[in-house]
């Protein structure tokens, strides 16, 4: 699974980089090649002071923008909106020192990266250019040191005459005027109330806010409907693990080329793990950890990225039950890291004998929170985009990476849902239900769970908030609303083409169908991989005409209760519960509809059919899906998904 912060395992786009880059450069995309060119060629460079971040003096009490939030996407759409002319004010809501938030201050020095589809020799070309490439060039590669990234976000950010820069707030409220004096259907914010580090409390006001908080804090606050984790899929107090980035020291440049060796013997050519002079994704035995705190911590192979120091970022240690709202879980989940780490790093010198003179040197000041709230949007980005690789009228971003769900329980492995090719944002997912006036970029934007585990990455939220920074301008241009913004093509159109201009790729695309959406069975696909029934990994191989077999049916079905409990709170497993090794044993169509009515306590006969019968005539089962079964003996992984889209079309058919 793949190799940064983001996820664990196989990277995308590695290979032909030089003859790529002789093609970029012809082309003239300079920021791109040299970009490109750092992530593959870089080593330790020189160790930089971090600079000093400095609050604006004075602090108006009127701006055109608001952007809350010190993160990547925040910079970028701070820079955009401060370049297209809006006078800007950057909020950061926590007590950090430097520009960058999960880079920096959580140690996350590995990036996820979008690649386009490989297409000849431009491999490696990066979806995602504009200010993520600009800053991307100030950098050493796809691993990086968190102070040279702070310090080239810092210039950014400073060169920019539009932004007033306020550090250390101690709270932020969203200011609101109510549907009656806006005379639309929603609330609109006006402006924050900030409490500043000394205390003193400033309204600010503002045309547009944009919320750039990893958690979505304003949205929330401003009452903008949002799931929690795994809501979507039933489990809305189930998220992904949250990790401690953690230091080790004495990387040396020779324990580097050992490290390197040792990844090598364990890929065995297969391109699962490997090193760069950057970046390490390996070392797979810590898989195997046996946690001192079982209950609370895993560990995977290591995601390694270099510091100049020597010393390296290590983003493996997975802590769960973490309540990312709550200061004092988040607090103990630090302290639980600290706890294991002595462990963990003599269990890495017993498997790795070559780590041995390597030493902690300690734990990121910020968490690696993969999952909180998702914001409801204008449009909810589905796993059915990303398994289509759908283009969208008012793209503003693109995405491409694995759809990579982390582990939720430790007893767990997490699960790669499928690789797409390539996929659009549209801005519809970054304006939120309820509230005019707010944008909301990066993890917390308007996406469902499982899309959710590929666009959370970094360089997708720099390219929305970059989106985000311009779209203040037109909206202002137009005197409209951003929801009035999200249904004109004509304003889409002239954000686009803006955004063009700044540098980004936006141009619109298609590419041809799958191989599995020729498939018969392609409509129960789409149902079992948006119920989270299905993977395909990074091969999109989701074996459609394998056989399935009556266990795997039964734990499908017993899935699907917690989508309705009321309804499915019968038990399928009961039908082969003296059958043995129902693991092995064939699932027939008999079987499988005596499973669905047992699921919904369904009076069935005895007799062969009778099943098939009283689910046909329910409208749990279509006679369709009966036809299109080739052998009913034997029931194949297509077979039982479209028996499962028939019964969940019938449950909930604005699913």
């Amino acid at each position: 699974m793949g190799r940064a912060g983001y996820s664990t395992g196989n990277k995308k786009g590695w290979l032909l980089v030089t003859a790529a880059l002789v093609l970029i450069a012809a082309a003239g995309w300079a920021v791109y090649a040299y970009a490109a060119d750092q992530a593959q060629s870089s080593g330790p460079g020189q160790v930089q002071t971090l600079m000093e971040v400095k609050s604006t003096k004075e602090i108006k009490d009127s701006y055109d923008v608001i952007v809350v939030g010190t993160d990547p996407e925040g910079i970028a759409a701070a820079i955009s909106a401060a370049r297209n002319g809006m006078k800007t004010l950057f909020v950061e809501s926590r007590d950090r020192k430097a520009l960058g938030g999960l880079l920096t201050e959580g140690w996350l020095n590995s990036l996820d990266m979008n690649y386009e589809p490989a297409s000849g020799l431009l491999h490696n070309e990066i979806m995602n250019k504009g200010i993520f490439t600009e800053w991307y060039a100030k950098i050493e590669g796809d691993s990086f040191d968190v102070t040279t990234a702070a310090n080239a976000f810092y210039d950014m950010v400073a060169k920019e005459k539009n932004i007033d820069l306020l550090m250390h707030a101690k709270n932020i409220e969203p200011q609101l005027a109510d549907a009656a004096s806006t005379g639309a259907g929603s609330k609109k914010i006006t402006g924050l109330a900030i409490t500043k580090s000394d205390g003193g409390r400033q309204i600010v006001q503002a045309k547009a806010v944009i919320d750039a908080t990893q958690d979505g804090d304003i949205a929330a606050a401003t009452g903008v409907p949002y799931t929690r984790g795994r809501e979507d899929l039933g489990d809305p107090n189930s998220r992904m693990a949250v990790t401690a980035v953690f230091r080790l020291s004495n990387i040396t440049p020779e324990r580097w080329e050992k490290f390197a060796k040792i990844v090598a013997a364990e890929d065995k050519g297969r391109g699962s793990y490997g090193v760069n002079e950057r970046s390490l994704w390996g070392l797979v035995k810590m898989q195997h950890y046996p946690a001192v705190n079982r209950e609370r911590v895993k560990m995977r192979g290591l995601n390694g990225g270099r510091l100049n120091d020597n010393t390296m970022l290590v983003n493996a240690l997975q802590i769960f039950d973490v309540d990312p709202f709550d200061p004092k879980s988040r607090e103990e989940a630090i302290q639980i890291a600290k706890d294991e780490l002595p462990h963990i790093l003599a269990y890495l010198k017993q498997q790795y004998p070559d780590f041995e003179g390597v030493e902690l040197a300690g734990v990121a000041p910020e968490l690696y929170v993969r999952e909180s709230r998702h914001i409801i949007g204008e449009y909810r980005l589905s796993i059915i985009d990303l398994l289509e690789n759908r283009d969208h009228w008012d793209r503003i971003a693109f995405g491409g990476y694995p759809v990579d769900i982390q582990r939720v329980t430790p007893a767990d492995n997490g699960v790669v849902v499928m690789d797409p090719d390539k996929y659009a944002i549209p801005f519809r997912s970054i304006v939120p239900l309820k509230v005019d006036g707010l944008l909301v970029v990066g993890r917390a934007a308007s996406y469902d769970t499982l899309p959710h585990g590929s666009a959370r990455v970094v360089p997708v939220g720099m390219a929305e908030g970059e989106a985000a920074g311009a779209a203040v301008k037109i909206a202002s241009q137009h005197n409209m609303t951003f929801r009035q913004m999200a249904a004109s093509k004509e304003t889409i159109a002239q954000l686009q083409e803006q955004l063009n201009k700044q540098g980004m790729d936006l141009k619109p695309y298609k590419l041809d169908p799958k191989p599995y959406m020729q498939h018969k069975s392609y409509q129960g696909l789409k149902t079992a991989v948006s119920l989270g029934l299905a993977a395909g990994a990074y091969k999109n191989e989701y074996a459609l005409d394998d056989a399935s077999n009556q266990k795997r049916l039964a734990n499908q079905l017993e899935i699907l209760r917690k989508f309705n409990p009321a309804m499915l709170a019968g038990s399928p497993s009961a039908v082969i519960a003296k059958v043995n090794q129902p693991e092995k044993q064939p699932v027939s169509l008999d079987t499988a509809a005596q499973m669905v009515a047992a699921l919904l306590k369904l009076n069935t006969g005895q007799a062969a059919g009778d099943a098939v019968n009283k689910l046909k005539s329910n409208g749990y089962l279509t006679q369709a899906t009966v036809d299109g079964i080739a052998d009913q003996k034997k029931l194949t992984n297509g077979d039982t998904y479209m028996l499962i889209h028939d019964l969940f079309r019938q449950l909930a058919p604005a699913k």
